[in-house]
């Protein structure tokens, strides 16, 4: 009975954050039914198949492989989307940086072009475009496997008409200006790579931001000001430790626009916001 079940792996994951929940978010997974549904039925009985799912499932989360990987999909900013190993897990703090762009975007109706640099599961891209059905929005990443899991997520969102996914080292080929630029780049210095990523599960290639954290970053910042319009905007978010020095990389590179460092709800140093006028 799913009642069993559950009492077992709450149990079982008494060392974890929130068991239950857990336990929960796992056997609806199995079940391929809504968590409401699981608690509502209590006297449904598994399958020997779905039990022997159960099992695997919970061995894969006892070895440190994070939830999302296991049921293949993360919440952000209100919908769900496909993550693979391929794919970065989407993180609640990367919610403040499309916060940012959704209030910038209230206030420039006119604006009409996107762009979200290193895509990854394409949460940002997918997720703006849902809420400004008249933006064009463009994606790139260097993963030609990620861009496949952010295309799934466009098309499940039905916003694959809206949104452009290309294969590029940041920005993409071309001349073409966007008045808004979002970008989540890897930005973990390489020594703290074991720290973030214990046990090498998410990709390290949406992780490593080089030996300081900001090469991709000050890459990007050096050839942007030729491709953001006037008025623009350009969010990008940055390691916590690393807040003031994107700060100085970016004054540097957008002297005449009004930059600033925006902190998360954890008060962490956290997105860079440069606003050209």
């Amino acid at each position: 009975m799913t009642e069993t079940t559950l009492r077992r792996l709450t149990s079982a994951l008494r060392s974890t954050e929130q068991p239950r929940q857990v336990a929960l978010v796992l056997l609806a997974h199995v079940l391929q039914k809504p968590k409401t549904w699981v608690v509502a039925h209590p006297e449904a009985v598994l399958s020997p198949e779905q039990n022997s799912q159960i099992e695997r499932l919970f061995q894969r989360l006892e070895a440190g492989e994070p939830l999302p990987y296991l049921t293949g999909t993360q919440a952000f900013f209100g919908l769900d989307f496909v993550v693979t190993h391929h794919t970065l897990i989407p993180r609640p703090e990367t919610e403040l940086l499309v916060e940012e762009a959704l209030s910038w975007l209230d206030h420039h109706p006119e604006v009409k072009t996107a762009l979200d640099v290193g895509t990854g599961s394409g949460c940002i891209a997918v997720t703006i475009a849902s809420r400004k059905p008249n933006l064009t929005v463009s994606g790139t990443d260097i993963s030609a496997e990620a861009l496949k899991i952010a295309q799934l997520n466009a098309a499940a969102h039905r916003v694959e008409a809206q949104i452009t996914f290309s294969h590029a080292d940041l920005l993409p080929e071309g001349a073409d200006k966007f008045d808004l630029v979002c970008a989540n780049l890897p930005y973990i210095p390489s020594a703290k790579l074991t720290e973030v990523n214990t046990l090498g599960f998410e990709p390290n290639l949406a992780l490593d931001g080089g030996p300081d954290g900001l090469g991709l970053i000050l890459r990007l910042l050096n050839s942007l000001p030729s491709r953001l319009s006037k008025p623009g905007l350009a969010l990008l978010e940055t390691e916590s430790t690393l807040g003031e020095e994107t700060l100085t990389l970016a004054k540097a590179a957008f002297p005449l626009a009004d930059v600033q460092l925006r902190q998360d709800l954890a008060g962490r140093d956290r997105l860079i916001r440069i606003e050209v006028k």
